[in-house]
């Protein structure tokens, strides 16, 4: 180190004072590039949430027909006279839609909450 250069000082921005406040609220309802910037982050959420549900969803409406296809005593098999088969086709689509609709209703209204939280501008502040 050179005599003439001063000592090196540490700066920790997590400790500043003084420091702006950011009112993320404000500009989330004025639709600046920080507001706009965070509501996209939220959409993009969703659609991804939504999507990975459907692909989830459409891969097991895809995998009943060809388990009918390819393994023999599935398709053979017969409940009250009806094939195993067209039974599963035409019955569980209902609760694995349901239950896809209530998992992404759950998920994204989570999404929406930490959107919120996010957005507060009280966040330090007791409840």
């Amino acid at each position: 180190m050179a005599p003439d250069t001063p000592p090196r000082e540490r700066v920790v921005l997590a400790q500043r004072r003084g420091a702006r406040v950011v009112h993320t609220r404000r500009q989330v309802a004025e639709q600046s590039g920080v507001g706009e910037n965070l509501v996209r982050g939220l959409v993009r959420a969703q659609l991804g949430l939504a999507l990975r549900l459907g692909l989830a969803v459409v891969l097991i409406f895809a995998a009943i027909p060809i388990l009918g296809a390819t393994v023999h005593p599935f398709a053979d098999a017969t409940v009250f006279g009806l094939p195993l088969n067209w039974l599963v086709l035409g019955v569980a689509p209902y609760p694995i839609l349901y239950i896809a609709g209530r998992l992404y209703v759950r998920l994204a209204d989570q999404a929406e909450k930490d959107f919120i939280r996010l957005t507060d501008d009280r966040s330090g502040e007791p409840r």
